[in-house]
């Protein structure tokens, strides 16, 4: 059996168990209600945004060294996908903070570092649209995956290095306060939504590279 079968099989038995541990397994929060449930999908999406836009600056670096097609293939897939899970944090988190802070936006440095990152990987996307030769897409993709990447970490770190934050830290040793059945149901969340993201880049670059198939026999012709 293929690993993306195996990836998948795993997830449509995974997905029902995060389901319940999100929904009917972790308590209730008392000061929230039913709106903290949201968090699950939020940490999880947002712990796989910054994975992805990890790969893209991996990959965009191993094609700037070996000049293979088949790492610009790696790093435009994973930043679809980073983007897409960025976009999720974007909605999800007014969710929340409607609920928390009783406002869906605030210019806290969390929420304004991340929307940048959001623009960030909607440039990188935009900029192979616009160019048409292959290898002048795939550096300067490259070159903006790589120097991009640098918002991660100072989204990371911006409830620490900007003390006035009022998003909570939950990823700290403990659980950052969390209820342990929350804790819980956390980490299967991310585990899931990380054989997601596996799942989704075998399928994404799988699509990348017929692609660029059908359009050297499309130029050949």
């Amino acid at each position: 059996m293929s690993k993306e079968k195996i990836l998948d099989a795993a997830l449509i038995v995974l997905v029902p168990v995060g389901l319940y541990m999100a929904f009917i397994y972790a308590p209730v929060a008392k000061s929230l209600g039913p709106n903290q449930k949201i968090f699950y999908f939020h940490v999880a999406s947002a712990w796989i945004s910054f994975f992805a836009f990890f790969v893209t600056f991996c990959a965009s670096i191993a094609y700037l060294i070996k000049d293979d097609f088949r790492f610009d293939d790696i790093a435009e897939s994973s930043a679809e996908i980073g983007l897409l899970f960025c976009t999720i944090v974007l909605t999800t988190g007014p969710v929340w903070g409607k609920a928390a802070w009783g406002a869906w936006w605030t210019w806290d440095p969390r929420l304004t570092t991340t929307a940048i990152l959001w623009f960030i990987y909607v440039g990188y996307i935009m900029l192979r649209k616009f160019i048409d030769e292959d290898s002048k897409r795939a550096r300067f993709a490259a070159a903006v995956g790589v120097i991009g990447f640098i918002d991660v970490p100072i989204v990371f770190f911006s409830i620490r290095i900007w003390k006035n934050t009022i998003h909570p830290n939950v990823v700290q040793k403990g659980g950052g306060g969390l209820h342990p059945m929350m804790l819980h149901a956390m980490l299967c969340a991310l585990l899931i939504f990380t054989l997601l993201y596996f799942s989704l880049l075998i399928k994404r670059v799988r699509l990348a590279r017929a692609k660029r198939r059908f359009d050297a026999l499309e130029r050949a012709a």
